[in-house]
This record gives C-alpha cells, structure tokens and sequence, in this order.
C-alpha cells in the first residue's frame, strides 16, 4: 500500500502540518553569528533542524504522514528506503505511533544512522545501492509484508511536514531577504517555499545542493527532470538521482535559484560550525550555509549579500563521530 499523495501539498497542508507537529517535534532555535555577520556584511539567521528530534528536520515530514495513516495502515505498519535521515524519523514516528516499521537503507550508510534506526524499533534491510533498485525492493517488501510505503521526499504530507521548519523561522525571523535551503529530493526546499511564498513573497529561495549531484540544478535549467548516475558526494543526505514528481512543479515554480558547492566547501562549513557555533553539522546539513558563503562572493570581495537578512536551514547533525573527526582534521 502507498499513502495517497498525488495531489501537491499547499502552504494550509504546512499549517495543518504544524498544528500537527506541536508538542511533538521540536521548535528549535534560531542561531545567531556575530563574526559571520560581520565577514559577509549581512544578518544571517540559522535555523538548527540539527537539534530537532532524530537530529534532523526529516522527523517533521515523517510523522506529519504516519499521523494520517487510516486504523488499517497503522497495523500494517510503515515501510520507507533511505540512506538514513528518514529513515531514523520514519522509526521513531512509528514508534510513538504504536506500528511497525521496516527501513530499506543501502549497506554503506553511516554506521550510527543504521543503529539508531534499529534502536528506534524499527527492521532495517540492506542493499547494494550501486547494483540494486531501492524502490523496486522497497515497493516488492510493501506488497509482500501489506506495510504502507512512504518515500523519503517525493510525498504530499512529508512536503508539508518539512515545510514547517521554514514556517518557523519566517514566523521568528520576518521580512528575510534570502533564505537559502539544502537540496537532496527536494521535500525540504518544496516545503520551504510554500511557506515563504505564503509568509514572506519577497524572498529569495535558493536551493543548494552538492556540485557533484547537481541534478535539480539540471533540472531547473531543462524544464523537466533530468535524472543523474549516483552522485559521489561526502553529502551523503543529498544524493538523490532526481528530483520528485511533486517537488519538481514547485521548486521549478517558486524557487530563486539552484546553487552547487564542493566537498571542500562543505568541510569549510563543518568547521565553522564547530569552531565559531560550537555545532555538529552533517555534511548534508551545512550545504545552505556553503551556498550562502559561495553566492556572497565573499572570495572576490563583492559581498553580494550586504545588508541582507539571510536565513539558512542547517537541516542536520547526524555524523559518525570518526568520519566527523576526518573532515574537521583534514
């Protein structure tokens, strides 16, 4: 079985969503730098989706859908493919939930996504992501099991539960000029504009994602979605192939523009997090910040932000400490 979601999600499904999310899910803080304001000429404003439950903003978009589920589909249970964000959030939701849920993850995931996925009660299947067709095993497993497939991004309620985060910070913080997002799927960025365009028309959305796994930024130039081989990218939350049925219209409609940035920019953002924020970010997590740093043109001294009010969604923290410790010592 699949949730119904065909239909695209509007800016009333991110309130519902919201309303939805209260008690439940964190509101997380909004964080400030002196020194990076200062450097870029700008007000940057930080939303720290690294400290919302699960240690990602995934946990909004999950448990938006699995509260929706019929009687039915809860004792069937839940059934999602990730790499590991949703994976941990589709868990935990199911968990306080009261159903079962079986994770289909690629077997060279991050070790302690894996295991908190398993520690938050859910079964995890392994596969090979070079040689194997996650959606095809996942859609095979739903069918065999009568578990409810629900995909990590392309899904009208999971749109809407991420769209909260951003909800959020333009209720703290109004009237930002910019406001820069990660980009995998797309399910955060579509989410984030729907809010923006409700709550603050006048601002720029720009997607970032990895220079490596520029198949959004592809897309937006063609007009339709382009598809890419498997990206290699230390943002392992960002290597989707392609963007969404649903998310593609949307981002296609709404968004400013789509930005790409190295790896090397990325272990750039990773350190000033934890030097100057005293934050852990995921690799995945600090790509709006590398985006604002590379759109800036702070390396040729144009500023281009000067003056601005500038938001930024660090969507998670979820790192193995070891791998962590390579990229801040490298």
């Amino acid at each position: 079985m699949t949730l119904p979601s065909l239909t695209p999600p509007t800016y009333q499904d991110v309130v519902a969503a919201a309303e939805r999310l209260s008690g439940v899910a964190h509101r997380t803080p909004v964080k400030r730098s002196a020194h990076m304001d200062e450097r870029l000429g700008a007000k940057l404003f930080f939303k720290c989706e690294n400290l919302q439950r699960t240690g990602a903003f995934k946990f909004r978009g999950a448990y938006n859908a699995l509260a929706q589920f019929s009687d039915e589909q809860r004792k069937g249970g839940v059934l999602t493919f990730s790499a590991g964000n949703h994976a941990q959030a589709i868990a935990l939701s199911a968990r306080l939930l009261d159903m079962p849920a079986l994770v289909v993850m690629p077997e060279d995931a991050a070790h302690s996504k894996m295991a908190a996925s398993r520690e938050y009660g859910a079964q995890v299947v392994t596969y090979n992501r070079h040689t194997e067709d996650r959606e095809a095993i996942s859609q095979q497993l739903a069918r065999e099991r009568g578990m409810t497939l629900v995909p990590p991004f392309d899904h009208a309620h999971v749109i809407a539960g991420q769209g909260t985060a951003a909800l959020e910070l333009l209720q703290e913080v109004p009237d930002l000029d910019y406001l820069f997002v990660c980009l995998g799927g797309g399910g955060l960025l579509s989410g984030s504009l729907l809010a923006a365009q409700a709550l603050a028309p006048r601002c720029k959305v720009i997607g970032v994602e990895p220079e490596t796994a520029n198949d959004a930024q592809q897309s937006l130039r063609a007009g339709h979605i382009v598809r890419i081989a498997l990206p290699q990218t230390i943002a392992d939350g960002a290597q989707a192939q392609a963007l969404g049925e649903l998310t593609f219209p949307i981002i296609r409609d709404h968004a400013e523009d789509i930005i790409t940035v190295s790896d090397q920019q990325l272990i750039e953002a990773l350190r000033f997090f934890a030097e100057r924020m005293k934050l852990v970010v995921e690799p995945t997590g600090a790509l709006a910040f590398a985006g604002v740093q590379a759109f800036s043109g702070e390396d040729d001294g144009a500023k281009l932000l000067q003056g601005e009010r500038v938001g930024i969604i660090i969507s998670g923290g979820n790192v193995d400490l070891a791998r962590y410790s390579r990229f801040l010592a490298d």
